[in-house]
């Protein structure tokens, strides 16, 4: 496999996110990243359990923590970059308007595994512990099941879903972060069941956040790395019905990097870019 087309590079749109926030000419047809980005938060070393890898290539990272992480499991060329969300968030500022209402955040499932849990507690959960409107964001993989987006439906949420990820180079929602982003805004508070990439997402926004409810069971999961336990062990600050946002928002700005942010001119060598825009012209 070509390591510098990873085809997990352009989940969500980061590859094209990255490309305008470097200024490509054409960010809509990003040149191939040299190496493997991370594409989603994590508590491991910044790849996907079993992601196909050649060893030796480079990783880029959320964080100097995750950096640290990579570095535990054998890895050397591990640069830490930042997170797409927070260069999203450096090109949209926003206006600082508070949001009203939740948007709940279910945990997901993607194509090579479902989630087994109640959804319906859940539900219950969340109505007994948000007093406004709350909208319930569902991954694609559970707003494509009926049952699932109807019983959420049924409980009075407004239903949402951000767009299909993309998966081996096709049908990518290259707005993703856009969407995202424009509904987190929308919010004053993000909640989900467990500790992911949309929490600390909507904390780095300015939402106030809470994990709590049923984490559901991810089938197969590998514990490589200490699953949902490790999770309330390590940031047991986020975990509850109310947390500090001071402390919160501090914490997602480390995990995303937020304060290690690359200049354009920077980014684009650390991804390889400037050679192959060279070529081009």
């Amino acid at each position: 496999m070509d390591e510098g087309m990873h085809h997990a590079n352009y989940h969500y749109g980061h590859a094209h996110l990255l490309a305008r926030y470097c200024d490509l000419p054409e960010p809509q047809h990003p040149p191939r990243i040299q190496g493997y980005l991370q594409h989603g938060w994590n508590m491991g070393d910044g790849l996907a359990p079993g992601t196909p890898f050649v060893a030796g290539s480079r990783v880029l990272v959320w964080s100097e923590e995750t950096r640290r992480r990579s570095w535990s499991q054998g890895r050397r060329d591990v640069i830490v970059v930042g997170a797409p969300f927070a260069y999203l968030l450096d090109m949209e500022p926003g206006d600082g308007t508070p949001g009203e209402g939740t948007i709940f955040y279910p945990f997901h499932g993607w194509e090579g595994q479902q989630v087994s849990g109640d959804h319906q507690r859940l539900i219950d959960e969340v109505k007994a512990n948000e007093p406004g409107p709350v909208t319930a964001c569902l991954y694609w993989n559970e707003y494509r099941m009926r049952d699932v987006r109807k019983r959420y439906e049924k409980a009075g949420f407004r239903v949402i879903c951000h767009g299909y990820r993309g998966f081996w180079w096709r049908d990518h929602n290259r707005e993703f972060l856009y969407h995202q982003l424009a509904e987190l805004r929308r919010h004053r508070r993000v909640v989900s069941n467990r500790l992911c990439s949309a929490v600390w997402y909507g904390l780095l926004a300015g939402c106030e956040a809470a994990v709590y409810g049923d984490p559901m069971v991810l089938d197969n999961a590998d514990p490589t790395f200490g699953g949902e336990p490790r999770l309330r062990r390590q940031w047991p600050e986020v975990y509850g019905y109310e947390t500090d946002f001071a402390t919160c928002h501090a914490m997602a700005r480390e995990q995303l990097g937020a304060d290690d942010l690359c200049r354009p001119d920077e980014l684009r060598a650390l991804l390889g870019w400037p050679v192959l825009i060279e070529r081009v012209v």
